[in-house]
């Protein structure tokens, strides 16, 4: 499988680069991406030998058919991971809502959301090659609250290895930024920023970008990744559970095998949601993907109107913090799909001088051939998040956007695969809120009132963050991170 690039070559980089060459430098010329040059083929045969196969088969089936230039020992490896979810022989549940709707569990791994399912996996695949090649690596997160715990978690401690971590100060929970700042790991850095996340975000992108920052690093003999969805080894294990979640509803006998479903998932920056497109376009049985946004809606603007505005856009803080994000980066892999990659420089360059740009009507029209989209706030997810309770299930403020998307579509005929991107301890105060009616609790008490409330446990990698010890106290201007990760190395 080779990897071409969103914006065009600029000579410097090669035209074509092998998966691990793109996920180990995964920013592309002009500061595009990198994206498969073909996409396989899956075929009728490969769904159903899959629909009595475990997640783990399922996944090394698929990896085989990518044809990644990673060592099969390498992929079990990594796949094995999955054995510390909840249950090893299904990682990923997925439990009927309504009988339209079911919501998929992506949340059942070591940090509680959704993102362990690819960074667990990455992470290992990744030390493996810094091993392999004997070469030390720096890798750069950028996180809206998830991305951090789980690139931390995936990568503390394994050699050739350090992590520098960006996070907005004040734009997480308390349990994400707990996750974080009681990490002990030798290898990583914390750093909380003045700044939301879409600034974390810029920095990373523009230190991947700098020329002066890698010569840096190269004295002391380091290069440099990353473990946002900027990196396609992230994306790569996102299209799995999309497959998965399909063939366990044919398994349940709740839709036949090539019914198409709707895939309905709260989006930030549209990496989860990027994993359905590209299961769709490889032969999964899909209807329309449905994005789910909160107040910060660029992505539904976009998509119901072809443009992207953020000129007069303040990021709006939420009850749904990890979809806090204007500039959303994956959008950028659907954009060269669209419209190749002398039109998606030019939109890149214009979003990212102007702030805005706007897609012509054919291109507008392709996008919503693919793409509905539809914008929940706070208040109507509070009322979803009670009414799920009330009906026996227990909602997070992300996984209840889809369900105002769900009513838009519900009706059709068509069967919704919601995605649960966190599990309700991430945001217990939130939804003890909408439980309780009860305002400024803190963390620790409005997970004993939910766990009461619901009679459930809270988890014990959970309840043990608040008597840990705070290692990364410092948030720091935005200015100051490249020093702060030059220092730490």
């Amino acid at each position: 499988m080779k990897f071409i690039q969103t914006r065009g070559n600029d000579k410097i980089h090669p035209d074509e680069v092998e998966f691990s060459e793109a996920i180990l430098s995964p920013i592309a010329s002009f500061g595009g991406l990198y994206v498969p040059k073909e996409l396989p083929n899956l075929s009728e045969e490969f769904f159903k030998k899959h629909l009595n196969s475990s997640y783990k088969e399922l996944a090394s089936d698929f990896l085989d058919i990518f044809d990644i230039d990673i060592e099969k020992e390498a992929i079990q490896k990594a796949l094995s991971l999955y054995d510390n979810f909840d249950d090893s022989s299904n990682p990923v549940p997925v439990v009927k809502i309504e009988d339209d709707l079911f919501i998929s569990e992506l949340y059942h791994g070591p940090t509680r959301a959704f993102k362990d399912m690819a960074l667990q996996p990455f992470g290992s695949i990744l030390s493996y090659l810094a091993q392999k090649r004997n070469e030390n690596y720096l890798i750069l997160a950028a996180t809206s609250g998830d991305t951090g715990p789980a690139a931390l978690e995936t990568f503390k401690n394994k050699p050739n290895i350090k992590v520098a971590c960006m996070y907005p100060g004040s734009g997480t929970s308390d349990v994400q930024r707990l996750q974080m700042v009681t990490e002990d790991g030798k290898n990583l850095k914390i750093i909380g920023i003045d700044g939301n996340f879409d600034d974390a975000q810029k920095a990373l992108k523009s230190l991947l970008a700098s020329d002066n920052f890698k010569a840096k690093l190269k004295e002391k003999n380091i290069s440099l990744s990353a473990a946002n969805s900027v990196n396609f080894g992230r994306i790569i294990f996102q299209v799995i559970y999309h497959i998965h979640s399909y063939l366990e509803l044919v398994r349940k006998n709740e839709i036949d095998m090539g019914e198409k479903v709707y895939l309905n998932v709260p989006s930030g920056n549209f990496g989860n949601i990027l994993g359905g497109y590209y299961a769709m376009k490889m032969g999964l049985a899909v209807e329309k993907l449905v994005v789910s946004s909160n107040e910060n809606d660029v992505l539904t603007r976009l998509i119901n109107s072809g443009e992207y505005d953020i000129r007069n856009s303040k990021l709006i803080p939420t009850t749904s913090p990890a979809m806090d994000i204007l500039i959303s980066s994956n959008v950028e892999r659907v954009i060269f799909d669209i419209c190749g990659a002398k039109r998606t420089k030019e939109l890149m360059s214009a979003l990212e001088k102007e702030r805005y740009y706007k897609l012509n009507a054919q291109e507008l029209k392709t996008l919503q051939d693919i793409f509905i989209a539809g914008s929940c706030s706070g208040e109507e997810g509070q009322e979803y998040i009670k009414s799920s309770f009330e009906k026996g299930y227990l909602l997070d403020p992300h996984t209840a956007t889809c369900f105002k998307t769900y009513e838009s579509c519900k009706g059709s005929g068509i069967k919704t695969i919601a995605y649960s991107t966190a599990e309700w301890t991430k945001f217990s105060p939130t939804i003890a809120n909408a439980l309780t009616g009860e305002k400024g609790t803190g963390d620790i008490e409005a997970l004993k009132a939910i766990a009461s409330k619901a009679d459930i446990e809270i988890p014990p990698m959970i309840n043990e963050l608040f008597t840990k010890e705070i290692k990364h106290p410092d948030v720091i201007d935005k200015e100051q991170i490249e020093s702060e990760i030059l220092k730490f190395l």
